[in-house]
């Protein structure tokens, strides 16, 4: 296929590449040319043009406003798409532009992912889908480049919907881990033998055995910054107070990382958030 990718940031950039080597004519924009020349593919310079005569047209930039510009903006990529081309967005963003963009353009998918940095160089990204059947069986062909796993929740928004939902669950799972980490190291124990004894158990999770060596280590520069956490619970404390679900947790450990922001932890991956608790 012809496909537009606009965004080459830390995401965007090896997911291009996937689509590149799985064969697929790639066009790339980003707002900064030299991330975008860096992929070594075609680079436009709108994202009008990128888009203009291809199949599918991918995004991953940074938020609500972003996303905007680079599709009904000036210059955007919708105003030059063909009619029967999907549109996929990667970007972590409201429900509510979701349905603005499925309803400007029915062949749309808002497909937020799970995985980070590491998932996206992997080609093992979790895509979690909203959108029409078509547009999503449409975009499915070109998601498999580099997700592994590509579940499709419901109509347009949903998809956004459910990436809040994974981290709603990875906040609080973040504060107990570092909750029992400082309990652990207050109790004098042995915490490698503490992670393989609880391992294996209820208490098992993918930020357990990921990232309980790295925090007893004062390790934070791996995985999804705090920063970006924050804007994503932002996002989903916001929708709440649309759809009425109660989030004590979530808003209380968005606190949280606001306290570790201001120790110049923004850019540290979300497990710094046991930094504000003392040894």
């Amino acid at each position: 296929m012809k496909i537009a990718f606009i965004g080459t940031g830390v995401m965007g950039a090896p997911m291009a590449g996937h689509l590149a080597r799985a064969g697929h004519q790639v066009t790339v924009y980003n707002r900064t040319r030299a991330k975008a020349e860096a992929t070594g593919l075609a680079v436009a310079d709108t994202p009008a043009a990128a888009a203009r005569g291809m199949d599918a047209v991918v995004a991953c930039v940074g938020n609500d406003a972003d996303l905007f510009e680079v599709t009904l903006g000036d210059n955007g990529a919708f105003a030059t798409m063909p009619d029967q081309a999907v549109f996929i967005d990667h970007t972590t963003v409201s429900a509510d532009i979701a349905r603005r963009l499925a309803a400007a353009r029915p062949l749309c998918v808002d497909a937020p992912v799970s995985g980070g940095q590491a998932g996206a160089e992997k080609g093992q990204l979790s895509a979690m889908c909203g959108g029409s059947e078509a547009a999503f069986l449409q975009g499915q062909a070109v998601m498999e480049a580099y997700a592994a796993r590509i579940v499709h929740v419901g109509a347009a928004g949903a998809g956004q919907q459910t990436k809040m939902v994974n981290q709603i669950c990875i906040a609080g799972v973040l504060q107990g881990l570092s909750e029992a980490l400082r309990f652990a190291q207050a109790s004098e124990l042995d915490l490698d033998k503490v992670l393989e004894a609880i391992s294996g158990g209820a208490a098992q999770s993918w930020q357990m055995v990921n990232r309980w060596p790295t925090m007893a280590k004062d390790e934070f520069d791996f995985g999804f910054a705090i920063n970006w956490m924050r804007k994503d619970l932002g996002l989903a404390l916001e929708e709440a107070k649309r759809n009425g679900a109660v989030l004590p947790v979530a808003a209380l450990v968005d606190q949280f990382f606001g306290e570790v922001q201001k120790m110049d932890g923004g850019r540290q991956d979300t497990s710094a958030l046991v930094r504000r608790l003392p040894r």
